[in-house]
């Protein structure tokens, strides 16, 4: 089985692109608070790091696609046969231009030119701890595990969203609204959601849901150049699996996928505690720059040895 892995990836502090940026958003609606904190935009390497990782302990990897809007990370050895850059206008249709909103990407990486049937799909935040084999992914029949946390993301109804509106983020709310469309068509309501980590998919599940399941709601939202509240998260795949037969449910525990906030003192402690398969580095809306100062040296003391993917 060939199995690709799949980044997005931006650097918000270069210029070029914070200027374009900026001036769509002084054109159109700018979303606030957590749909568009400066954590959805900034580099802090992690992506350098996440590629050691990803070497280190998955080297059956096939391909890796990193997907990005005009950029490329200075560091990267694009001459690499394995790794390959693909910019917005590869794959998503031309009303969706410009993305600033990731949501909106992830519907459409199943038109990655070249891509695998079987992929994994990763923000450039997550990273591997351990070594671990295709079938921490897939199942012997090809389908894929699907992850979820059994924490509650819960039914919003339009009066607790009105009451806890400060406390609702835009990303839990755009959970319920893909766990509302699997619901009105299978009757079955899930509550967890994705634990935020490298996520297992197969080409042509995306495929289904975009194109033929949830076509007129997705069509509905691709224009949403920056996240929004009417946005659908992309946990709507793994239910559409999990509905269909087509995936394998796993609740996860922090052993197994762990997400640190960047705003904890202590990284390496959390790591010591739960030796975590996977990892993620969590930049939101609360991280400070002084947080983020301790990203690399952290990274570059559990990956101290420069990948095939680096110049």
């Amino acid at each position: 089985m060939d199995i690709d892995l799949v980044y997005l990836w931006v650097d918000g502090s270069d210029p070029v692109w914070l200027a374009r940026k900026n001036e769509f958003l002084s054109v159109a609606p700018a979303a606030t608070g957590d749909a568009n904190c400066k954590g959805r935009y900034e580099n802090n390497d992690e992506l350098k790091y996440s590629l050691r990782s990803a070497e280190k302990h998955l080297p059956w990897i096939r391909n890796i696609f990193i997907v990005t809007d005009g950029q490329i990370p200075v560091w990267l050895d694009t001459s690499n046969p394995k790794v390959r850059i693909i910019d917005h206008k590869e794959i998503l249709p031309a009303e969706a231009l410009p993305c600033y909103n990731s949501v909106v990407l992830e519907y459409f990486l199943y038109r990655i030119p070249g891509l695998a049937e079987h992929f994994l799909y990763a923000n450039d935040d997550m990273l591997v701890g351990a070594d671990l084999s295709p079938d921490f992914f897939f199942a012997p029949d090809g389908y894929p595990i699907v992850r979820l946390k059994r924490k509650c993301c819960g039914r919003l109804s339009h009066r607790l969203r009105m009451r806890f509106a400060k406390r609702v983020t835009v990303y839990r709310q755009t959970i319920d609204r893909a766990a509302k469309l699997i619901e009105n068509k299978f009757g079955k309501y899930h509550t967890g959601h994705l634990h935020h980590n490298i996520d297992a998919y197969r080409k042509s599940d995306l495929r289904e849901v975009v194109e033929n399941a949830f076509a007129p709601e997705i069509a509905a939202v691709v224009t949403n150049h920056i996240r929004d509240i009417s946005d659908i998260q992309r946990v709507l795949f793994a239910y559409h699996a999990l509905e269909t037969g087509r995936g394998h449910l796993k609740y996860v525990d922090k052993n197994e996928s762990l997400r640190i906030s960047l705003q904890r003192s202590d990284y390496m402690k959390y790591m010591r505690i739960y030796r975590p398969k996977l990892f993620c580095l969590n930049d939101t809306q609360y991280t400070t720059d002084e947080d983020r100062k301790r990203v690399r040296p952290f990274l570059e003391s559990l990956f101290p040895k420069t990948s095939a993917f680096e110049k």
